[in-house]
């Protein structure tokens, strides 16, 4: 199946300081990104939702800006494809307005952009409602 990658932009009316756990951490991700999440002693993140588990690595964790995670199947042997799904989370300010931004990007299977751009809306409002933002 054909990949894709959707990017949008969010405000946020809130510190990067507050709004990162909720990127980072298993507890804050399954507040509003997923029905639940785990995290087992490999660090491998279990995302579940729509009861399917959706396993993950977390491949970049920049403090208070940055959050990557890889998805892989685990039933599959480690290969050296560099085409995994990922989501990313990034957070940004303008500095002339001191505007915080939070940028999705999500890379996976193709699907509807307007059913993407409806899906994050959906959760960045989740997101905001925790957060006061």
């Amino acid at each position: 199946m054909e990949k894709i990658k959707f990017v949008s932009d969010y405000q946020i009316n809130s510190s990067k300081k507050i709004i990162y756990p909720y990127l980072s951490t298993a507890s804050g991700l399954s507040q509003w990104f997923a029905d639940d999440v785990l995290i087992n002693e490999d660090k491998v993140y279990n995302f579940i939702y729509d009861g399917e588990s959706h396993y993950a690595r977390a491949v970049i964790m920049r403090l208070n800006h940055h959050v990557k995670f890889e998805f892989f199947d685990p039933d599959e042997e480690e290969d050296e494809e560099t085409d995994h799904p990922f989501i990313e989370f990034k957070l940004d300010e303008n500095e002339l307005t001191q505007t915080f931004y939070l940028r999705v990007v999500e890379y996976g299977d193709a699907y509807d952009e307007q059913e993407q751009q409806s899906i994050w809306e959906g959760l960045i409002g989740s997101l905001k409602e925790i957060i006061g933002g």
